[in-house]
């Protein structure tokens, strides 16, 4: 990889000091699950940097308590608008509701090994939530984004590696269904989705990258039982966890540092473009994250889908 993407940041960097010195003045910004855990640290760090921010909740009670203190401790306004991502109305809605150019969209809200649960129409609910809500928020919110040239940052994770999309049965109609790698596969649909939006958006001076975030204890983790997550931990070497400054951290370089001004199609961890997998669930990327026949497979599939 000659051309891998570094920075000076590192696992140890906080958000706020990725956008020390930033100045976000004029832009527009939107952090989908913005009222927990890393969203509403990213949401803080583009405020103080100058953005305006939008808080895109599915509790909007949750998200109002976040804004206010956002508010409180930067003296800048955060705004607050109802967005259910496992429901394709509410995603919608948002996208037609809104008005007027967007330049950084963070896609970060996200469903983690939840028990075997079905939306309305039938789809199995991580895929529904992560990727779909994601897919159709993002791209009805296309011409806002391409407005004045955007950055959409999608949070995956590395938990992609437990799973390729397996298109013969994204859903678990026909195979048992399994909290990870489900999880797993909405994850690397997360990659794949970048992967082609930025194909598709290149012209449209928008840029598109995918994150793992690190691994960092949230109200994530409410479906997954803590004596299975510390077996988990324990079974990969030398695993550290974030806090949240520190997982909020690639999300914000990605929104908004100069450092990454022109990169798209990318997949980032610990504030830099993540190598190759070497196997196992030690970091990295799996090459079938960023297979672009995948990634274009799965966006049409996602259209027929949605």
């Amino acid at each position: 990889m000659s051309d891998r993407i570094t920075t000076p940041f590192t696992f140890d960097s906080t958000a706020a000091e990725v956008l020390a010195g930033v100045d976000l003045t004029g832009k527009r910004a939107v952090v989908t699950g913005g009222a927990s855990g890393i969203g509403v640290e990213t949401a803080r760090v583009l405020a103080v940097a100058g953005a305006d921010v939008t808080i895109a909740v599915r509790n909007v009670e949750a998200g109002r308590r976040a804004a206010a203190e956002i508010g409180a401790a930067t003296g800048r306004p955060v705004h607050v608008a109802p967005l259910d991502l496992a429901d394709q109305a509410s995603a919608a809605a948002f996208a037609a509701n809104w008005d007027g150019p967007l330049h950084v969209l963070v896609d970060n809200a996200g469903v983690m090994a939840s028990p075997e649960t079905r939306t309305p129409e039938g789809w199995e609910l991580q895929f529904a939530t992560n990727h779909l809500g994601h897919f159709t928020l993002t791209t009805g919110l296309h011409r806002a984004l391409a407005a004045e040239g955007a950055r959409v940052v999608v949070v995956s994770s590395g938990a992609h590696l437990m799973s390729p999309v397996v298109f013969e049965d994204i859903h678990f109609h026909d195979r048992p269904y399994a909290p990870w790698p489900a999880y797993g596969q909405s994850k690397t649909a997360n990659i794949l989705f970048a992967v082609e939006a930025a194909r598709r958006w290149a012209a449209d001076g928008i840029a598109v990258n995918a994150l793992h975030p690190g691994s960092i204890q949230t109200n994530l983790q409410r479906h997954v039982d803590p004596d299975e997550l510390a077996r988990m931990v324990a079974a990969v070497p030398g695993h550290r966890f974030k806090t949240v400054e520190q997982g909020a951290a690639t999300s914000a370089l990605l929104a908004g540092s100069p450092l990454v001004e022109g990169v798209t199609g990318r997949y980032f961890e610990d504030c830099a473009e993540a190598v190759p997998n070497v196997g196992g669930l030690r970091g990295g990327v799996a090459d079938y994250a960023l297979d672009p026949e995948a990634a274009s497979r799965l966006w049409k599939v996602s259209e027929e889908t949605v």
